[in-house]
């Protein structure tokens, strides 16, 4: 049937004869191409096995014999079934916020024999001596755990969370110390703690990422995407971003929207050649990975919008969090923009593992803990950015029951000196020359919660200046050994074979026990 505008109904008007070229060209889109090549596939390879799931490694129990994102069962029962970390980027300072230190008072501006060493702080540009902190400590809740008053809000959720004060990491450079962190060893190109954990555990979503990075919307932290990278593990288990302003993923939707039935069935096509592809290209991961990615990007199409959705929380919740908060207190060396932002990640976290996600990792766009000058106002600039909505996620997990499942990790890289730190100490005149702390990896504080942890307790000990550690000591090994543990995971049974070699998280970055015994450990919880 023709229009009166010579156009045919339904297709594109072809001038002139048309060839096998047109005809495929007509039907290559559409219900029409799906069925086609449903046929021609047909033909092809009708009755000799290879789309079947048996030809492809797959067994009617579903399991594959590539890498996926199905749930594993763990090593022995677990504490904790899902992780958020969120990644305080800069080295917290541990004397202005967990561990309180008077003697730096009584012998402020001094400078100890041990930092006059070569080892010690002899290196630190426009030392001042020891710089005692300028916040006040108090005890909280019903365990009486010390915190500073620089997070006001957290103080009314101790009783939920254990400090570590006796953290100790190799390097006290950003970049390095941070890969020993996320990855326990201190080069780049490594796994990271959140693909370590979906790569022995999978996901409980299938729908949606296992590994999810919320990351800040004005930029990337410190070493960019390698903090979620997945190194020599196959690439499935790297960590996804999603966006918290706008769509969460751009373009996953299509600009015209199909018959659900035409989807189905054009998805079920692309599924079958997809296994025949594989089949005849074993034991590629990345491009095992690149298919997984694109069914993932499927199923997300609903699931992703409706995780993020904070529209469907209450007034209340929001106002917990600090969502739509202005910044009470502007940085020197960093912008504070609010909690806002902050605070939408950290709901946007708790309705992601309220849907099975495994893993969710929140970060900041700068090392705002990094104070070499300005120490109060910045300090105080980033807990108005972060300790609000931090404290109200433990608080919020816990009315909702899942805290008990749910392991929440703050920390940096690593903390920071005793000592004060001023640039061009000429200046004083200029607030930007203010007093700081330069970088201390020989004792820090970091906090756990939830997951089988025992809230309202304090780990170990530092000095009496808070710059080295004096009992048990705990290593970013240990660290890593406990968090697998809260979750059923035994390091030493978790490792991934390269050239030959079993490969860990826990692999390079040791601690030593009492019995001289050089291997990670657990903490006691």
């Amino acid at each position: 049937m023709e229009n009166s505008d010579n156009t045919h109904v339904g297709c594109q008007h072809i001038a002139g004869a048309r060839t096998r070229r047109d005809f495929f060209k007509l039907v290559s889109d559409g219900i029409y191409g799906t069925a086609l090549t449903y046929l021609l596939c047909q033909d092809l390879y009708g009755g000799t096995g290879k789309l079947t799931p048996e030809a492809t490694g797959e067994s009617n129990l579903g399991r594959r014999s590539v890498y996926d994102l199905k749930p594993r069962s763990p090593q022995f029962e677990p504490k904790a079934k899902a992780v958020i970390q969120f990644l305080m980027n800069g080295a917290p300072s541990q004397m202005d916020l967990f561990d309180p230190k008077p003697m730096l008072e009584k012998h402020r501006g001094e400078l100890p024999e041990q930092f006059k060493k070569p080892d010690g702080a002899s290196a630190v540009a426009e030392v001042r001596g020891l710089l005692p902190s300028p916040f006040k400590f108090a005890q909280h809740g019903k365990s009486g755990l010390w915190l500073s008053d620089a997070m006001p809000y957290l103080a009314e959720q101790v009783d939920d969370i254990a400090v570590i004060r006796s953290m100790n990491t190799p390097s006290p450079v950003h970049f390095l110390g941070l890969y020993v962190l996320q990855s326990g060893e201190i080069r780049s190109g490594q796994p990271t703690l959140g693909a370590w954990t979906v790569y022995g555990l999978g996901s409980m979503n299938q729908n949606l990422p296992a590994f999810i990075v919320l990351d800040d919307p004005a930029g990337l932290p410190v070493n960019g995407v390698e903090n979620w990278q997945n190194g020599y593990l196959p690439p499935i288990y790297q960590g996804t971003r999603l966006r918290s302003n706008g769509a969460p993923v751009l373009d996953l939707q299509p600009e015209v929207a199909d018959p659900p039935e035409m989807v189905k069935l054009g998805r079920g096509l692309l599924n079958q050649l997809d296994l025949l592809h594989k089949r005849e290209r074993p034991a590629q991961n990345q491009l095992d990975a690149r298919i997984a990615t694109y069914e993932l990007a499927a199923r997300m199409q609903v699931g992703a919008s409706t995780a993020l959705d904070i529209s469907e929380e209450s007034k209340e919740t929001l106002d917990m969090y600090g969502v739509g908060q202005k910044p009470r207190i502007q940085g020197v060396t960093y912008k504070n923009p609010g909690p806002d932002n902050f605070a939408r990640r950290c709901i946007m976290a708790r309705r992601l593992v309220e849907r099975g996600v495994r893993f969710v990792q929140i970060c900041l766009d700068a090392p705002i803990w990094d104070q070499h000058v300005a120490l109060e106002q910045d300090l105080r600039a980033a807990c108005d950015r972060t300790d609000k909505p931090v404290a109200a996620l433990l608080k919020d997990l816990k009315q909702r029951g899942l805290l008990d499942s749910t392991l929440v990790v703050w920390a940096g890289e690593f903390g920071r000196l005793p000592l004060g730190q001023m640039h061009n100490p000429g200046s004083t005149d200029n607030p930007t020359n203010a007093v700081g702390r330069d970088h201390n990896g020989h004792g820090f504080s970091v906090w756990l919660a939830g997951g089988g942890i025992k809230g309202g307790t304090a780990y170990g000990v530092t000095d009496d200046v808070g710059y080295k550690t004096v009992e048990n000591p705990v290593s970013v090994a240990d660290f890593h050994a406990t968090i697998l543990n809260q979750l059923g995971l035994d390091y030493r049974q978790l490792f991934y074979e390269v050239d030959g070699k079993q490969e860990r998280i826990t692999s390079s970055i040791m601690a030593r026990d009492d019995s001289g015994d050089s291997h990670p450990r657990s903490m006691p919880w």
